[in-house]
């Protein structure tokens, strides 16, 4: 078990290091940053820890197609991050071949896990073909092409963002989409090393076919916040080790999340001054067990502090603690 004061410097050793490795090169440098590579053992270790039994970071990540900095490539994300969501969709090998190698070296290496996102609203473009389908037939049509989606580009799952109203595939019919895709992947399906996430809004049920559902909590101002939104979906069925609480790191990438309050009252960071939501997130769990971890919404943004990345590398370190 760590002390408070080994935690302090583990932390501090830690971002000592990842400024070390993420230092800015010379002001208008045109050429594309080369990112720090590590041993094999290094990878095999990391590889390791993702197998494990632990709690999970999640990022929602966005904007990899358009810079040649490591903030928004693959390659700059922090190596613990275990699941990376495609907000920037997912991305195309011929038109960007060297965001598509850093997303499989990413993958295959270091052992991260990208998902496919999306908001399943029926009224878009996508779906016309599927609605003109007879109500029978549309659930199965719309799950195969998810389905197809995940296993053509080689991704380990898919997020579903269950932020739709006023259209076919809410409430109910959402219900049957998780329940088809479930025979497939997520833990009762044939394939359970692919994920299947819902984030957003809680469902009315299908969730023992989930990998994890994810809470867009953002702006929580702490633990009784957070354990109001797991009651919500715990009384469905959802176990804590399958609920991941985030943050909008879009918003609030300057001071890691809102004032945050924990259940005995502690507003103190582990580095001292305010305690900031995502890394109360990280340090919080249920009252009916551990939870399955914490993330962030356009989680890039944290690569503007110093460390890069640093309000979500302590929520690592916090959740998972290093041990000496």
């Amino acid at each position: 078990m760590m002390t408070f004061k080994t935690k302090i410097k583990t932390l501090c050793s830690a971002f000592a290091l990842a400024g070390a490795l993420f230092s800015c090169t010379d002001v208008e440098n045109l050429e594309i940053q080369t990112p720090y590579t590590y041993s094999d053992q290094y990878y095999e270790n990391l590889r390791a820890y993702k197998a494990s039994d632990h709690q999970i970071s999640f990022m929602w990540f966005a904007d990899y197609t358009s810079s040649h900095s490591l903030g928004i490539r693959f390659m700059g994300l922090p190596d613990s991050l275990d699941i990376c969501s495609l907000w920037g969709g997912v991305p195309n090998p011929k038109d960007y071949p060297l965001v598509y190698e850093e997303m499989r070296f990413c993958q295959r290496v270091k052992g991260m896990r990208f998902t496919y996102v999306t908001i399943p609203n029926t009224n878009d473009d996508w779906a016309k073909d599927f609605m003109a389908l007879p109500e029978e037939e549309r659930i199965p049509a719309i799950g195969d092409y998810f389905l197809s989606i995940i296993y053509d580009n080689e991704l380990d799952g898919i997020d579903l963002d269950y932020e739709i109203s006023g259209c076919w595939l809410h409430g109910a019919n959402f219900v049957k989409l998780i329940e088809y895709l479930g025979q497939y992947i997520g833990p009762k399906g044939k394939d359970s090393s692919k994920l299947l996430i819902v984030d957003g809004w809680p469902i009315d049920g299908g969730y023992e076919y989930l990998s994890y559902f994810i809470a867009q909590a953002y702006s929580s101002y702490g633990a009784s916040d957070l354990q109001n939104r797991y009651n919500q979906v715990a009384a469905h069925g959802l176990p804590p080790e399958r609920y991941i609480v985030t943050e909008n790191m879009g918003d609030y990438y300057a001071t890691g999340g809102t004032p945050f309050t924990e259940v005995d009252g502690n507003v103190e960071s582990i580095l001292g001054g305010q305690l900031y939501s995502l890394e109360g997130m990280a340090r919080w769990n249920p009252t009916q067990g551990k939870k399955g971890g914490f993330g962030a919404f356009y989680g890039q943004r944290d690569y503007n502090n110093t460390p890069p990345y640093k309000y979500f590398r302590l929520g690592i370190q916090c959740q998972n603690p290093a041990v000496k």
